[in-house]
């Protein structure tokens, strides 16, 4: 009998051995790149979807924000749910909400149908991104090998981003732009197979409710707003149609912030932005994303609208870029280590303009090395250097329970900002365009978009410069 008891114990015992955190941290990872893939990889897939399912041009422009806006949104939410319900479960959760809205995303027959559909994908994205965070952070302890992590964390996210085009561009050609969605199922249903087995449940809720209604009006403010900068371009900056939405949007930020000024369980706590490095973090991200996100977006429609690349020659063109965020993101460490977080962070700022500034002299007769390749490489090598120390600066420090809802706003500050970056540069481009579809009037919108890019990173720059802590707590 005690020889049993004793087999029995060793049998639990091995069972309740923890993983290893390479295999937490490679789950997290893929998790993130699915996350991040879906937000680039249907650009290539526009103009197929447009002539499939008989989309109008603003509908296009949603396939992209839908997703965008619900993700951002929601974000927070995410967060906040991992702490008290548990990250396992609502990486799980969010995983499963995602897959299956691939599914009917890739099986859409109606317009409304894939727009409902990158919605609730977005909303499984901002369920799942925060946990994936959350799960490296707790795996690997504070210090040098936590910015490691959070360094292959940010290089998988970024690959993912980077890797849209080039995903996007072989499924299109070879299949359909329904297979830049179905391509989820498998890689979920796998990834959701061995979480099962090897992540253990961690939380640190102390029963407190969601804050839902904060969650739905920060998301309808921005998708409002989003909306009314959209109208710009047909209505013009006066008009009812876009100022009553602006308007709108904006009075719906303002009372999610009054909102969570009063509510016992806030959503997003406004005193986190008390602290120096959360609050200067977070900003950072905003501005920087607004300008970074639209890249692959500009890029792609670069390539195949005006020098008449194939959607996989567009995204083996910028394979180089995709490398260099990764790169990028692998290197930080290391200067962040010889100069210090805030360093690293200005110094990728900067470089990332210095590519704004490179592709805003675009031609449409440009050859690939210098219309391309080489500010690409700037371009990405920068966004990758500059967001490890960004997102290690912002999760420094953080409470365990509140582990997953600053890992959400360095999420929902990067995609927010970059949300709305898009429905600024997007229509800023198409009113320099003016209607025009020739190869030389879409590059002057192009053009136009990087050169606002540009100015918006040096002020990103600035941004990290003067109010970034030097280092991260602890070092």
């Amino acid at each position: 009998m005690l020889e049993t008891v004793d087999t029995t114990r060793a049998r639990t015992s091995r069972l309740r051995t923890p993983p290893p955190a390479w295999l937490l941290v490679a789950l997290a990872c893929a998790g993130q790149f699915l996350v991040v893939l879906d937000v680039s990889v249907v650009n290539v897939a526009l103009p197929s979807m447009r002539a499939d399912l008989g989309m109008s041009a603003s509908g296009l422009q949603w396939v992209v924000n839908a997703y965008a806006i619900a993700f951002a949104g929601f974000m927070l939410l995410g967060g906040r749910a991992g702490d008290l319900f548990g990250r396992k479960r609502m990486f799980l959760t969010g995983l499963t909400l995602f897959t299956l809205a691939s599914l009917a995303g890739g099986l859409a027959q109606e317009d409304w149908q894939l727009l409902l559909a990158r919605a609730v994908q977005g909303l499984g994205a901002a369920v799942l991104a925060p946990a994936t965070l959350t799960i490296v952070t707790s795996a690997v302890p504070e210090g040098a090998a936590r910015a490691r992590a959070i360094a292959t964390w940010t290089a998988v996210g970024a690959g993912g981003g980077a890797a849209g085009g080039l995903v996007g561009g072989v499924l299109v050609d070879l299949m359909s732009w329904r297979w830049v969605l179905l391509i989820n199922v498998p890689v979920g249903v796998l990834v959701l197979a061995v979480s099962l087995r090897s992540l253990a449940e961690s939380r640190a809720g102390d029963g407190r409710r969601l804050d839902l209604p904060g969650a739905l009006l920060v998301t309808a403010g921005l998708a409002t707003l989003a909306y009314g900068i959209s109208q710009t371009e047909a209505e013009g900056w006066t008009a009812s149609a876009t100022l009553v939405p602006l308007a709108a949007g904006l009075a719906l930020v303002g009372l999610f912030l009054a909102v969570e000024a009063r509510t016992a369980a806030p959503l997003m706590p406004l005193g986190l932005f008390r602290r120096r490095a959360v609050s200067a973090a977070n900003a950072a991200m905003f501005v920087n994303g607004s300008a970074m996100f639209s890249m692959w977006f500009f890029m792609t429609l670069y390539a195949q609208n005006a020098l008449g690349y194939t959607p996989l020659e567009a995204g083996l063109a910028l394979v180089p870029s995709s490398l260099a965020i990764v790169f990028g993101s692998k290197i930080a460490p290391r200067v962040m280590r010889v100069a210090g977080a805030r360093a690293a962070a200005t110094l990728g700022t900067l470089v990332a303009a210095a590519g704004f500034g490179w592709q805003s002299t675009m031609r449409a007769d440009g050859d690939y090395v210098t219309g391309i390749m080489l500010p690409g490489i700037l371009m990405m090598l920068g966004g990758g250097l500059a967001s490890t120390p960004l997102a290690a600066l912002a999760t420094s420090g953080a409470a365990p329970g509140e582990a997953g809802l600053v890992s959400g706003l360095v999420n929902t500050s990067r995609t927010m900002g970059g949300s709305l970056g898009l429905a600024v540069l997007s229509t800023l481009a198409a009113a320099r365009t003016a209607g025009r579809h020739t190869p030389e009037a879409l590059t002057e919108g192009y053009a136009l978009a990087f050169r606002t890019g540009t100015a918006v990173l040096l002020v990103g720059t600035a941004l990290t410069l003067l109010w970034l802590p030097r280092k991260i707590s602890g070092d």
